[in-house]
């Protein structure tokens, strides 16, 4: 009787512990299978819930040369700012970001007598879009930007014809390459971009010819074509984005060149700015939606 007994206490054991294992399995099946619907979910958010804010501001030096005014470059120094707008678009899986950037600066300049000075200041605004790429950490993004300049230079001792305005538009070239990586657990940024405009117009008096002889009507081809053979010019952005108590800073360095020869005037200004600001990363989403940032901006 007692093995008996044993028996069956055996074999209800046994029928116990072939139930926890199934059990077991399909618990992890479950938890296995809610991980891979989160990870759905996650992927499945709309791409431009993800957007990137940077407000910069700098000081550095200008050149500025037009003979239009006067023979002579003047150099002196200036105040800047810039602000970044990036977000990731829903074209080509995500892969698509668009940039605007707002930038200006206002330069008080010196001949090298030291006994003339021009004041010149200049708002630029572009908007681009880019292609990325992705090599293990490393970003890589190419694409296209359309840029509109509007400023002007201010010849302190002319009696005549004493101001030369700037204003352009045109369609360039952007590449950019982003590397994230981290330094004791905390997450920084690198980035280099550059910026190369290929056609466009720009505004520009013929030599001699006044603005006063302009606002009566008398054009003379004051809107120019220009591409790189007339008006060579470029962007370069370097940044570095850190840490500090929680909140995302960064310092980097700008270079603008912007230059022409057009209508028998030659003309060039060039700023070179360390710039420093913040950074904010911003997300879309509802209360129920995953927040995992997986697209860093």
């Amino acid at each position: 009787m007692s093995m008996r007994l044993v028996a069956v206490i055996d074999g209800v054991l046994r029928l116990l512990l072939d139930g926890g294992r199934r059990v077991g399995l399909m618990l992890s099946a479950f938890c296995a299978a809610c991980m891979a619907c989160a990870q759905e979910a996650d992927d499945a958010l709309p791409a431009n819930r993800f957007t990137t804010h940077a407000t910069l501001f700098g000081v550095g030096r200008s050149s500025l040369y037009d003979t239009y005014l006067s023979p002579s470059t003047y150099v002196g120094p200036h105040v800047s700012f810039l602000h970044e707008s990036l977000r990731r678009t829903h074209w080509a899986g995500g892969r698509v970001t668009t940039q605007s950037v707002l930038d200006g600066f206002f330069s008080y300049a010196s001949n090298h007598a030291g006994n003339s000075n021009e004041m010149a200041g200049k708002v630029n605004y572009s908007v681009g879009w880019h292609y990325n790429w992705l090599a293990g950490r490393l970003r890589l993004m190419a694409g296209g930007e359309l840029h509109a300049g509007l400023g002007a230079i201010y010849h302190t001792r002319n009696s005549n014809n004493p101001v030369q305005a700037k204003a352009e538009l045109d369609l360039g070239a952007s590449l950019a390459a982003v590397y994230p990586f981290r330094i004791r657990r905390q997450l920084f940024t690198a980035r280099y971009q550059a910026g190369i405009p290929l056609v466009g117009g720009m505004f520009s008096p013929r030599y001699g010819q006044s603005y006063y002889e302009m606002s009566l009507g008398n054009y003379d081809h004051n809107v120019c074509f220009t591409y790189p053979g007339n008006a060579p010019s470029m962007r370069h952005f370097l940044t570095l984005d850190f840490p500090v108590g929680g909140f995302t800073f960064r310092a980097g360095y700008f270079c603008d060149i912007r230059q022409s020869r057009v209508n028998g005037l030659r003309s060039h200004i060039w700023n070179h700015s360390f710039m420093i600001g913040y950074v904010k990363h911003f997300g879309f989403f509802k209360r129920k939606e995953f927040r995992r940032r997986s697209f860093i901006l």
